[in-house]
């Protein structure tokens, strides 16, 4: 208990690296991602995607859609990835431990490890003719090697059958040499043919190869002089034409055992190209692809800010699936669909507004960078109020300079929204576009009661909403959004009006309430909501104890104490978080009623307070006192400000 002089104040007393396979099965929702990109290809026969983390040492399998079906961990630092003929065995580089690891497709069980007998790789590593092909070497030392799967790599290699065999670039040793680690790309429909691209040094020493017959001929030559290409550092076969892609970007015939230019892409890093000859290319954060032998693209990917590291095609050239870099560092593989359809450009143009019932012209343009069929046609889709699902209108014929336009007269009022589609073709990808039309309503009269009333706590209150003149909307909403952020907004009722266009609801007040009625609109009149604020008392009253009698005063009843007694009162509020009570005394001097002090107690978690008035020590002392919330000053604002009644006090001898 706290206590203050009668006189002066009140106060209140209250006081492994090891082997891992994971079993395959449904698709999970994970999607590949690597710290270190260390290979990247699609099988057909399976249609699945192997992705290689040089860093983590593991091969993950993934769907035609990203998701990963499984992954094998142990393998080492892989640093390229290819696949059989067959599609039944992928094969890795593993340039840390110098071997090339043989992995089944189907269940990524390793099924050989071939020991490749150099210090300076396998890096770079290609299927074909029956082959695995692989190079190895330093900056001023590269070759070509292969491991054929038909040899048993258990039998002693004394004896002549050893599946590796070293030093297989044609007229190694000679002025026909590549340096270092070169690259390699092999063509799925031309089997036996495999391009070479010297990294060792930054010219453009290339090379296309038959291996046709288990040991390679040279088919063309191209020495470092820098006459074709400034740096290789991507290569690939271009699919039905004795050429080869350099960077993405640089086209080289060869013939007779030579390379010439034969003519350039736009400006890239890298690319990839498929087996119709489908090319897909990197440009900074864009992957765009083009078709065979041109220049304008088909269509372009925005794939982020931060590199693509490798991309390859599937197989049907359906998709293309790209190691894009992410903001944590890592690379994700993302899928590519319908890379072979242009994506056309539709523009929808409605009136921004117009009045309902009237008729109103929509314009628009399909265009593509790749001719559209004559004829094309427009689906178009309209949605409203009354028609929220959408309700099809005839479809549009495109002019030949891909324009244009239609009417429409709107039978309902709100946001009318014209959505206009194209179904794609052959050549094309779907696309679609709208454009919204603010369509005009009549305004209907919405009033709610009780405005700015003030009512005792836990009163209850009918508040009833009066609803106008409407379409085919009878519905009001009313909601009761009590002060203090504890207690949300609520919805009370929702329902149509009666035939006197009312709706009652009947809200328990027990703090300062704001009520709104809500009427969604029709077709043909506008939304409207209405809010008033009615107001709600606390629950508060005083005892006081410690005197020794009641008696009046004239016609006043007064607690009478000793002089030498101190006066304890207890208030009861309604309790709030941090809420206080406010005490009031006054004390009577020659006819008058004095303020004596006003001060701010704490109230307990039970919206109780004692207070200790102390002992006057003298007699003939009249005093009153009352407790009060003041709203803002009591620790909160959610009742409206409320006082007890006076209590009166006589101190007698």
């Amino acid at each position: 208990m706290r206590s203050i002089s009668t006189a002066t104040a009140l106060a209140v007393l209250f006081g492994s690296a090891a082997l891992s396979v994971v079993a395959t099965g449904t698709a999970s929702a994970a999607t590949a991602s690597v710290t270190s990109p260390g290979g990247l290809v699609a099988d057909e026969a399976l249609k699945r995607v192997f992705v290689g983390d040089t860093s983590a040492g593991t091969v993950a399998a993934t769907d035609y859609s990203g998701n990963v079906l499984a992954s094998v961990g142990g393998i080492g630092s892989v640093t390229g990835l290819t696949v059989s003929d067959d599609g039944a065995t992928v094969y890795a580089a593993v340039q840390n431990t110098h071997e090339i690891v043989a992995i089944d497709a189907a269940t990524l069980a390793v099924k050989t490890r071939y020991a490749i007998p150099t210090d300076t790789g396998p890096r770079h590593i290609a299927f074909s003719g029956g082959k695995v092909w692989f190079t190895y070497g330093d900056q001023w030392d590269g070759d070509l090697g292969s491991v054929d799967p038909a040899v048993d790599p258990a039998v002693d290699p004394a004896s002549g059958t050893d599946p590796v065999t070293m030093a297989q670039f044609p007229n190694s040793g000679t002025s026909v040499d590549i340096w270092g680690e070169a690259l390699l790309d092999t063509d799925p429909l031309r089997p036996g043919v495999l391009a070479i691209g010297e990294t060792g040094l930054s010219t453009d020493s290339m090379a296309v190869l038959d291996v046709s017959s288990g040991t390679p001929v040279l088919t063309a030559w191209h020495h470092g002089d820098y006459t074709l290409n400034n740096g290789i550092g991507d290569i690939d076969l271009v699919a039905g034409s004795d050429q080869v892609l350099v960077n993405g970007q640089s086209l080289d015939a060869y013939a007779d055992g030579k390379f010439t230019q034969s003519g350039t892409l736009p400006a890239s890093q890298q690319a990839d190209i498929s087996r119709v000859g489908f090319v897909a290319q990197v440009d900074g954060n864009k992957i765009t692809t083009y078709r065979p032998r041109a220049t304008k693209p088909i269509r372009s990917y925005t794939v982020g800010s931060y590199g693509t590291a490798d991309l390859t095609w599937s197989p049907d050239s359906s998709r293309i699936f790209a190691l894009v870099g992410t903001s944590t560092g890592k690379y994700s593989l993302k899928v590519l669909t319908d890379p072979d359809k242009n994506v056309p450009t539709l523009t929808v143009n409605a009136p921004s507004s117009a009045a309902r019932a009237k008729k109103l012209t929509v314009t628009g343009k399909l265009s593509s960078t790749v001719a559209l069929p004559a004829g094309a046609k427009l689906q178009v889709t309209r949605t409203d109020v009354e028609s929220t699902k959408g309700k099809a209108l005839p479809a549009v014929a495109v002019k030949a300079d891909g324009t244009y336009s239609f009417t429409d007269t709107p039978p309902a009022g709100g946001t009318v929204t014209y959505k206009v589609s194209y179904a794609g073709d052959s050549g094309h990808a779907a696309v679609s576009a709208s454009d919204k039309v603010a369509v005009s309503r009549a305004a209907t009269s919405l009033s709610l009661n009780n405005n700015g009333k003030l009512y005792a706590y836990g009163a209850d209150v009918k508040f009833t909403a009066h609803l106008g003149k409407t379409y085919k909307n009878r519905t009001v909403a009313i909601y009761a959004d009590p002060f203090g952020a504890d207690k949300p907004k609520k919805l009370i009722k929702t329902g149509k009006v009666n035939s006197s266009g009312n709706i009652s609801v009947t809200v328990d007040m027990t703090r300062d309430t704001a009520v709104s009625a809500v009427f969604a609109g029709d077709g043909r009149y506008a939304s409207k909501t209405v809010k008033v604020t009615s107001y709600a008392k606390v629950k508060v009253s005083t005892a006081i104890s410690k005197h020794y009698k009641t008696a009046k005063i004239g016609s006043t009843s007064y607690y009478w104490f000793h002089k030498n007694s101190a006066p304890v009162v207890t208030t009861t509020m309604t309790y709030y978080k941090d809420r206080q009570e406010r005490l009031d005394l006054q004390v009577y001097y020659q006819g008058t009623w004095y303020d004596s002090d006003s001060e701010y107690f704490g109230l307990g978690t039970n919206g109780k307070v004692a207070v200790n008035l102390g002992a006057p020590g003298e007699s003939g002392i009249k005093a009153r006192i009352r407790a009060a919330y003041i709203n803002g000053s009591s620790g909160d604002s959610v009742n409206s400000t409320t006082y007890t009644g006076w209590k009166y006090l006589y101190f007698s001898n």
